[in-house]
């Protein structure tokens, strides 16, 4: 997501099994039904590990829609501490008049058992699934390895009861180029993220701002070097303000890539208010997505510069981003 320290540096959801082949795409009429199955169950105290799964248990059909969801940081990016428990309802209410299929949750709300319920009924009230959560934490550092374990373990299986199956994980930034050492400590906690993960039916995605990709992707290559398993997802506008190319970067990792954060930017380098605003070349994203075909999830986060004053409401950003990701990608 787009973090604070990212953002002062910047120039202004059966059980969906850890593989390349089980990483099925669903309709979204199919994706409603079953994610509104899983809040239902929630709501009765149910299992929801095969919420994803067709009524006789077999694995929902494999389709090339691509599940469109969005992430709330433009709102939390307002709130104190970033949380987003105070908006929860207006979130929804947006996310669903911009026409979003699903909501990519912030991981601060899952830390309250009582706000858990909230976020079901808001799911329900909207038919907006909730397709996962971002969540992150200090794994480099040795010393908040149980906190960030013991934080792990209240977040996901919450999500889990939600319906969420998606876990985009950043691995926080250090001070300094992370030793061996401290990518050692990073990659120990994602291994128990990941099974923890896996246990509860969400797959764990690696997610970057622009500290994991800089420096020839020192973080991220000391990571998979670690861990040649683990799934990306690459939030394409970081990347690119990290220097990286996003074409070159899906060309180069390919089915690794299980999950998209999209936004846009501006010549001048700033975020414009929704996407189809900025001059990010989308249509050469589109075009070495299908050629991957991709099957994954995307995911619309806005962001805006320090000071910026909105135009619009929100929610009509979202809706013109929607659209644009509809036109640009076909999605």
């Amino acid at each position: 997501m787009a973090r604070a320290d990212d953002f002062k540096t910047s120039i202004a959801g059966g059980r969906v099994e850890d593989s390349e082949e089980s990483h099925q795409r669903v309709s979204r009429r199919a994706f409603l039904k079953t994610a509104t199955a899983a809040v239902a169950a929630a709501g009765c105290g149910g299992s929801l590990v095969s919420a994803w799964s067709g009524a006789g248990g077999e694995a929902a059909p494999k389709t090339t829609k691509i599940v469109v969801g969005a992430h709330p940081w433009v709102y939390a990016a307002t709130q104190p501490g970033y949380d987003i428990t105070p908006v929860l309802d207006q979130i929804f209410a947006d996310m669903s008049y911009a026409g979003m299929d699903a909501i990519e949750l912030m991981h601060e709300p899952l830390r309250n058992a009582d706000t858990v319920e909230r976020i079901g009924e808001l799911s329900r009230k909207y038919s907006l699934p909730v397709l996962g959560t971002s969540w992150d934490g200090e794994m480099w550092d040795r010393s908040q390895y149980n906190a960030i374990l013991k934080d792990a373990e209240t977040v996901v299986p919450r999500l889990a009861k939600l319906g969420g199956r998606t876990l985009g994980t950043g691995v926080g930034r250090a001070p300094q180029h992370k030793t061996p050492e401290q990518l050692d400590a990073q990659a120990e906690v994602l291994r128990k993220v990941m099974a923890l993960s896996k246990a509860h039916g969400v797959v764990l995605n690696l997610h970057n701002h622009t500290y994991e990709v800089e420096n020839q992707e020192h973080d991220l290559k000391g990571t998979l070097a670690r861990i040649p398993d683990i799934k990306l997802g690459p939030d394409l506008n970081w990347l690119l303000r990290a220097g990286v190319d996003p074409v070159d970067f899906i060309r180069r990792y390919g089915k690794r890539i299980v999950f998209l954060h999209l936004r846009d930017q501006k010549a001048d380098g700033t975020w414009p208010e929704a996407m189809g605003e900025g001059n990010m070349d989308y249509v050469a994203i589109g075009r070495e997505l299908k050629r991957m075909n991709y099957s994954g999830d995307a995911v619309i986060e806005l962001a805006h510069e320090q000071g910026f004053q909105l135009t619009r409401p929100l929610r009509e950003s979202l809706e013109i981003s929607r659209e644009y990701v509809r036109k640009t990608l076909g999605y």
